[in-house]
This record gives structure tokens, sequence and C-alpha cells, in this order.
């Protein structure tokens, strides 16, 4: 950990200690402190491994695989941060968060994203390799990186681009933004929605995704509007009927691959956010209201923010937000085993209880918001961490939507640093 690293956590700890909480503000900027001391190894986002479940010492890194996704997210949480707070430590998060994500298609030699890449010369090279086998290891002279990119990565990436683009007011920031935006959308088009290996395998598609198309072009549009703006609307009008239908239908089934709605979460708040025309933003609203309808009782801080941000005020969900927020910093750190069957009547499988479980006992994962509420066994030995951009993105979105104000209310933080 680094040594500023290790004087916020202790600075935190002695407040804790004296008063037994914490403004939401200090968790955050401490959660921020702690990603820049041990999960960004290599620019981008990754969960330690320690020696045991009571150990500092970290041993190796997991979750290579989902790097791509949770450095957008972490890009545009710190990009929040920074037009709420203008403070320089969230800027320089910023530009790192975005240096690390530009190493992902830099390192893949077409323009293809990777999931990660590691140092070949890292001593926990050998151990994320060997969990990423199946994913595909490819060797760019001085790193490993990780293929078999899936729609995910791209989408989580694209949403932390379109948020600092317009969130972190620098030139060199907006620049860099445009830059590897470009170069990923000219990617995708290059290769008809499809995301190709530099060998020519092909790992999946967009084509079957008419929603993710239109987002990811309106972002090329916000970003590059010369380029994209023609292409946008060109594919609006011949598809944005459409966007409704796969949400719709992966609506149809709130707990089956949960993470489903976390993309569309993220998809919608770009989709919509951007859009002027209101003859898009009548479908496009419509597709949204089915996602929505599905995961509004959830109790999802991050869903609540997204529709915060696209349909303003509502004081029971803002205050339910508020709320969310103080319990996820209830939650564990590391991935302790958590097994709840016979606390909570389960439904639909022994393993699913019939009502969304509190968020302060939901089984410990990477990002809470894209795991289903319903889980009610899982977890690990307690030896990995997770980052805490499940609690720093909701927050920050809820200072800049006014959701919370002036960041004081309180959060016990025993266990979220």
């Amino acid at each position: 950990m680094r040594a500023s690293t290790k004087r916020y956590t202790l600075a935190v700890a002695v407040v804790v200690a004296a008063f037994g909480s914490i403004s939401g503000e200090i968790a955050a900027r401490a959660i921020s402190a702690n990603i820049q001391g041990r999960h960004m190894p290599f620019g981008t986002v990754l969960d330690p491994i320690f020696a045991s479940s009571a150990s500092q010492s970290i041993v190796g890194y997991t979750r290579c695989g989902d790097s791509a996704i949770w450095t957008g997210h972490y890009l545009a949480a710190e990009s929040f941060r920074y037009k709420v707070t203008s403070d320089p430590d969230a800027l320089a998060n910023a530009r790192r968060a975005l240096a690390g994500l530009k190493s992902l298609v830099d390192v893949t030699g077409t323009d293809l994203l990777a999931r990660c890449l590691v140092p070949m010369s890292s001593p926990f090279a050998a151990g994320i390799t060997h969990e990423e086998a199946a994913n595909g290891i490819h060797n760019s002279g001085q790193n490993f990186w990780i293929g078999n990119t899936s729609r995910d990565q791209y989408l989580g990436v694209f949403f932390g681009l379109s948020v600092a683009y317009d969130f972190v007011n620098q030139p060199d920031v907006r620049a860099s933004v445009q830059a590897l935006a470009t170069r990923m959308l000219n990617f995708l088009l290059g290769h008809a929605w499809t995301i190709v290996m530099p060998d020519g395998s092909v790992t999946t598609t967009f084509i079957i995704r008419p929603d993710e198309q239109l987002t990811i072009l309106q972002i090329g549009k916000q970003v590059n509007s010369a380029q994209f703006a023609g292409p946008y609307q060109n594919l609006a009008s011949a598809e944005a009927t459409l966007a409704i239908t796969p949400v719709a239908l992966e609506s149809q089934d709130d707990r089956s691959s949960y993470f489903k709605f976390n993309l569309d979460a993220i998809d919608f708040f770009n989709l919509i956010r951007l859009e002027k025309d209101p003859l898009l933003l009548i479908q496009y609203r419509a597709a949204y209201k089915f996602y929505r309808d599905a995961t509004k009782d959830h109790m999802n801080p991050h869903f609540n923010m997204i529709d915060r941000a696209l349909n303003g005020p509502d004081a029971t969900r803002d205050a339910q937000t508020v709320t969310y927020l103080n319990q996820t910093l209830q939650r564990p750190t590391r991935d302790v085993y958590v097994d709840l069957r016979g606390q909570y009547p389960s439904c639909v499988s022994s393993d699913q209880s019939c009502n969304p479980i509190p968020i302060p006992q939901r089984v410990p994962t990477d990002f809470l918001w894209q795991r289903s509420p319903f889980q009610l066994v899982g977890g690990g030995s307690g030896t990995i961490e997770s980052a805490g951009i499940d609690y720093i993105l909701p927050y920050w979105m809820a200072r800049y939507y006014g959701v919370v104000p002036d960041g004081n209310f309180p959060g016990t933080i025993h266990k979220r640093i």
C-alpha cells in the first residue's frame, strides 16, 4: 500500500474510534485512496488476494477478466467526484483510470479492447494468467493480455468515457476520451459490430443488441460529432423501434443473469441523457421502463441514481437511496462466506430468497449492484478484497444530483475500510 493510502486509512480509523461513525464523503475518499493503493497494480482495477483472512499481505490478484468494466465504472465515479468537489486527487485518479483504459486498447495492437493486462515481469502474472486461461492469454512482448472480450467490458468502458467527457472539464481529459472512444468505436464499426480477436476468431457481437449499438454511437456522437452524428442518426432511424425488444424480454426474469440489469442501467443512462429528439426519447423511455419496473424494488442505490438522473427527484426513492448508501458501508470488504438459508424464506430454488435480502447481509462480491439481491449463499474464504466502487459511484452521483447535498450523512465504516 502506498504511504499516502496508509495515512488516509489511519486517519479514518482514528475518526471512527473517536466518534463511531464518519461522513459519507470521508468514506468515499478513503475507499478511493484504498483503490489507488491496492486495486490498480497495472493501471486498471483488480482485486487483491491476501495471504489469509486476517492478513494484509497481498499474494496475488484476481477478477482480471472484468478489469475493463470496473475501471470504466471507477472512471465515472471519480469524474462525478471531480465535478462535485474540484478535488485534484479526483482529477488525478480519473486521469490514471483513463490511461489504464487506453493501455487495454494499445496492448492488443488492433484497437480491440482487452479485458486486462499484466506485465510479464510481475510476480502475479502466473496466477492471473492461470485463472484467466479460458479467456485466452495473448503476449504483446512486454505484457500478457486477456482476450475473449465481452460486450459488458465495452459498455462499462464507454460508460466511463461518456461521464468523464461531460464532467471532467479539462482539455487533456476530453481529448483523451475523444481519441480513445473514436478508436474503439471505429474498431466495432469496422468489424460490423462484432468483437474479433487478432487471430480472426469472434468472441461475441452487438448485432443482437440494437439498444447497445445505439448507446455506443450516441457516445460517439457526444465526443466526436463530426464523425459519428450521421451514423448515429442513420442507426436511430432504422433501429430505435427495436431497442425495446431485448430489454422487454430479459426483464421478464429478474433473477437469472442479474448482471444484465447493470448493463441496462449504464446503457440507458447515456442513451436517454444525451438524446434531444423527443420522438426517439419516447421509444428509449419505453424500453427503460421495462428494466426499471423489473428492478425498482431491489434496494439498489446505483439503479436509483440512474433513475434520478433520468427522471428527476422523487422523495421516497431518494430517501431510500440515502439509507441504502449508508447500509453499503456496513458491508465487509472481503469475500467472507455467507449462508442465509433458513433465515429468509426461499423461492424458485433453495438458494434464492423470495424477497430482496437486506444490503448489509448480501453475499460479498465485486460490484454488488450487478448481483442478484435474492442470493442466499455464496462468498469465499475472506481473502479477496472488493474495490468499493459499488459505494463511491452511487455516492458521488447522489452528491451531484442533490440526493446527498453536503456529504454528511453518517455511515459506520469499520467494515468498509
